[in-house]
This record gives C-alpha cells, structure tokens and sequence, in this order.
C-alpha cells in the first residue's frame, strides 16, 4: 500500500471498524485498546507539560503485524483518556516498513519522537534507521528523518530506542542483534539529538556474567530508582525454565550501577517482570511527582493472538494498567498507579472460608485477598485458574488452540494479592507489588469469578467504573 492510500485506508477502516469492536463482550471496560485492528507496543510514554502521552503500535487495517503506525492518546489523569491525530505513518523511504517502537522527549519545550524506521528488501535482509519527529501546531508531527544509521556489527535487527536526559546530556538505548545472532542493549550519547556517539554494549547475551540469554533483546528502558539503576527488556530467544520465562517472548529486568563516566552497567541476574500469560513490551515514563510508571503490551509476540476470539471482531489486544515502580531489598516491586483508585464504587467487605464465600462479577472488578490457612482457588468462568499454595502460584488457562490446560508459575510465600479485572484480563499483583501474572481469557459469557477451598479468607472488593476513550 502506497503513502497516499494509507491514509484514507485507515480512516475508512476506523469508521467501519470502531463500532463492531465496541460492542464486542470481550472489549475492554476501562483498559485501553485499538479503536480497530491491532495494538502491540506501547511507545513514547511520557509527562509532557503536565499532560500523560501514551503512543502504541497500531495497524488499523487488520490484526496482523504490518502497516505499522503510532497511534496516539492524551490525558490529565491516567483514566481518562482521549485520541490525539494518528503521530506516524510508514511513508518515507526510510520507514516505508513500518514505523516501530520508540519513546518521546521534551525537547526545550517540543514534544520529540525518538522512533525506528524499518526497511525491508526484496531478497529477505532488512536496515534500521534511528528517526525523530517533533510536534506541530496542529497536534500531529513532522519527521526529521534519520539520525542514526545501522551499526556496523549488527544485523538489521536494531530498534526501539528509548531516550532520556542526564547531566544535560541525551542517552539513548537500543535492542540489537549483533551479526553472532546474539541479543544485546547498545548505549548512545548526544548532545542535542541529532549526533549520536557509540558507548558500546551495555548488557546482553554473553556479557556482564549472563551467559547465552537469547537471539535478540527487544525493547531496552535504563531509568533509576532510588539509588539503583534498573534495565528492563524483552529477551527474545531466552531459554525457558521449569516455573519461569515460559512465554514465547518474556519481559526480563536487571538491576545495578549505571557508571554514565564509563558507559558502563554492572548488574545481577535477568528476572521475569510479569509472569503470566501475557506481558511484553514495557515502557516507562517518569511523572511530573517523582512517580516511576510502567505501562506493557497485554499481548506476546508468536502466541496463540490470532486464535483470539476478537480477531473475528476486528481488533486484536490490550494495554496493561499503569503501574508505580519502587525497589524492595533488591526486588522490583509493581503497584497500581494510585489514579486507579479513582474508579472504585460499591465497597464490599467479607470474611469467612474460602468455600463459603460469594460469587463476584469479574468483568469490572478490584480485588484484595488475605488468606490463612488452607488452599485457596480462584475460578474464572471455566477459563482461567488460579490456584494458591503454601509454596506459590499456580496460573492455569485453557490453550485456544487445543482446549488442554497450560500453567505459568509464581514461587514464594504468598500473603496477599490484589486483582485487577477488566472483561477479558485480569492482573494479579502478589504481595503489594513483589509479583505480577497479568492474562488474556475470553469467557463465553460476563465473566464470573468462583472462590472455593478451607482458606479463611479476608476479602475487600470494588466495582469499576468504566472509562472509556474518547
């Protein structure tokens, strides 16, 4: 499809499209999703003159990964949300592939995209362009064009720069595959954006005492908390474990000490971010507060997403909830952004066994657990399990392609969950924020949530203001 027919393409596929996604069941209530087609990554996360900007991934024409756009969002609050004009387009020869993931900067008062221009060739082999593009008056924005090449060493596989400022200058990093088909982070410095110098690997596959981790690191996030400095990526390729890093493509992070003298991240161990079925693709933004936030793709790239039932509806994915980052005695601790509260009514309070107690409705719901005792399951329409044991977390969903049931694991003493449930995710955050199991399931009606077992239980719960884009 050409540039001039893209355009009016995706318009006439919105107005078609919109209106049959909205009325899906399985739309979400008050997480955001495409207006129509596909969402994947969110990109250019970020505060900017008090107002939140959230762009994504986005192919409006269909749920297949091309055409790829960034759409854009705006709010004051991180509940209400509105559309802002579609940001980016593939149609410049530097990204007539698509116009990939990337973050947004306050340039001296200008709202600057920092994004990777994809090309591919005719006999398979493909390039990377690093690109910017600045606001307009009118709200969309201009490209600037290319500012950084494909590095020598390095396949075509080098994208998804995430940009930030220290000490008066812009660092940037970036997933890339190195021509040993390994995964690595490259660091960059600049001055003014638009030149950009080498600093080298940062982490990845064979460096900083990992071993082999994986073909290609995806979409790299340096930013510090407290003290520490913190690298979350997507390590494509990352051997699974017995009870860890199942998903086809997880989301890892690593924390350390980020020397910006030298270059250089000494670091621990890779863990999982999220362990569920689905989580990828996180970014995060730092607000205007002090607040670290994160917001991930509620989707995996290679699953079973085309055998989601919505695709017949049009539209295909989720984002997750915001959530607040803090480190705890070395542990990347997850928390819903406290905005969220805003959308709680209807309080209810109950204890008892875990046998005895009341059925809830799961399609607009907060839930607080504390329980004692006994076992403990949590039943989502037949779809979705989630069994609790002395020794962790059991998350059982069914395949949609074969009907049998798969797991994913949480291990360690559990003392409370929080859930958060929309009407076809739910997101658990274990122990205050030490764990998180986020998860598509698509019940074949509003989805009802039965809990059973001899635990004594001590439950708080909330409905859920729907909040819709506007």
């Amino acid at each position: 499809m050409t540039a001039s027919t893209l355009l009016p393409a995706i318009l006439q596929a919105v107005l078609r499209g919109q209106p049959r996604a909205l009325r899906d069941p399985h739309y979400p209530r008050w997480h955001l999703a495409p207006p129509t087609g596909l969402l994947n990554d969110p990109n250019g996360f970020i505060q900017f003159q008090g107002r939140w900007h959230l762009f994504y991934q986005w192919n409006a024409l269909d749920c297949s990964h091309r055409h790829k756009c960034w759409g854009h969002w705006s709010s004051a609050d991180l509940l209400h949300w509105q559309h802002e004009p579609l940001a980016l387009m593939p149609d410049r020869p530097y990204d007539r592939d698509g116009c990939y993931s990337g973050s947004a900067v306050d340039d001296r008062g200008t709202l600057t995209l920092c994004y990777t221009g994809n090309v591919k060739f005719a006999d398979g082999s493909r390039t990377a362009w690093q690109c910017l593009a600045v606001q307009n008056a009118a709200g969309g924005f201009d490209k600037l064009g290319p500012v950084l090449a494909l590095p020598a060493g390095y396949t075509g596989h080098v994208r998804d720069p995430k940009v930030w400022q220290h000490a008066g200058r812009w660092y940037m990093v970036l997933g890339a595959q190195d021509s040993a088909r390994r995964g690595k982070v490259l660091l960059y410095v600049s001055a003014d954006l638009r030149q950009w110098q080498s600093l080298g690997e940062l982490a990845g596959s064979q460096l900083g005492g990992l071993g082999e981790a994986g073909y290609m690191w995806e979409c790299p996030d340096l930013f510090s908390l407290g003290e520490q400095s913190v690298l979350i990526c997507c390590p494509q390729g990352l051997a699974p474990e017995a009870r860890r890093f199942l998903n086809a493509h997880p989301g890892a992070w690593l924390s350390g000490e980020m020397d910006y003298a030298s270059g250089t991240f000494r670091h621990g161990p890779l863990h999982e971010i999220d362990a569920g079925f689905e989580f990828y693709a996180p970014q995060t933004a730092l607000s205007d507060d002090g607040r670290r936030l994160l917001i991930g793709w509620m989707g995996v790239p290679d699953g079973e997403e085309r055998l989601q039932p919505t695709v017949a509806q049009g539209w295909i994915h989720q984002m997750t909830c915001p959530r607040e980052l803090s480190l705890r005695d070395g542990q990347l601790m997850q928390q819903p952004a406290r905005e969220l509260q805003a959308l709680r009514y209807d309080a209810q309070h109950w204890q008892g066994v875990a046998d005895e107690a009341p059925r809830l409705a799961a399609d607009g719901l907060e839930l607080l657990i504390a329980a004692h005792g006994g076992a403990l399951s949590l039943d989502f329409s037949d779809t979705l399990r989630l069994s609790w044991q002395p020794t962790g977390l059991t998350l059982a969903r069914r395949s949609l392609a074969s009907g049998e049931w798969q797991t994913r694991y949480w291990s360690g003493e559990v003392t409370h969950l929080q859930l958060l449930c929309d009407r076809s995710s739910v997101e658990i955050f274990i122990n205050h924020g030490a764990g998180v199991m986020s998860s598509r399931y698509f019940p074949h009606g509003p989805s009802q949530l039965h809990i059973t077992g001899d635990a004594q239980l001590d439950l708080q719960s909330w409905s859920l203001r729907d909040c819709m884009v506007e």
